[in-house]
């Protein structure tokens, strides 16, 4: 009995100290994505305006960073200060809206240029999953993808 009990004891001494995995863990949430732009202001009017995201009161209000909703708990986070530089459209953004067909009417009505992945104007990509995308670049030259993603 004293050796079960002795047993029971550094078993569970050694479950309360071990450290917790990762496995253990929840896993990580996003919070924000920040893109370091050349006009803070035309860059975030484009996303504010096209994309339809609401601005969000930021800290540091010194002009140089804009802070927008792109999920219940996730920001976008613009900040004035970059040199121009090509952007490879690989490296985007997704976005999903619940008719493609009416936000891609919505760029018309702005003017807004887009295309599918081989940059064919006003033609979708459709992906291997069946979701439909179409991609585009705001001012500062970054890739925009937008699909009808239903998840």
């Amino acid at each position: 009995m004293k050796k079960l009990l002795a047993f029971c004891l550094l078993a569970f001494t050694i479950i309360v100290t071990t450290p917790k995995t990762a496995a253990a863990q929840a896993p990580a949430v996003l919070n924000h994505i920040a893109l370091y732009v050349v006009d803070v202001q035309k860059t975030a009017d484009f996303y504010k305006n096209a994309l339809l995201l609401p601005q969000l009161s930021e800290p540091f209000k010194d002009g140089k960073h804009v802070w927008l909703r792109i999920g219940p708990h996730s920001q976008l986070h613009i900040i004035q200060g970059n040199k121009a530089q090509e952007h490879d459209i690989n490296t985007h953004l997704a976005f999903s809206v619940k008719d493609l067909d009416k936000f891609m009417a919505h760029l018309d009505k702005l003017g807004v240029r887009y295309g599918n992945w081989k940059s064919e104007p006003h033609k979708t990509t459709p992906r291997p999953d069946g979701v439909n995308q179409i991609y585009l670049q705001d001012p500062d030259g970054f890739w925009v993808e937008v699909n009808d993603d239903k998840f």
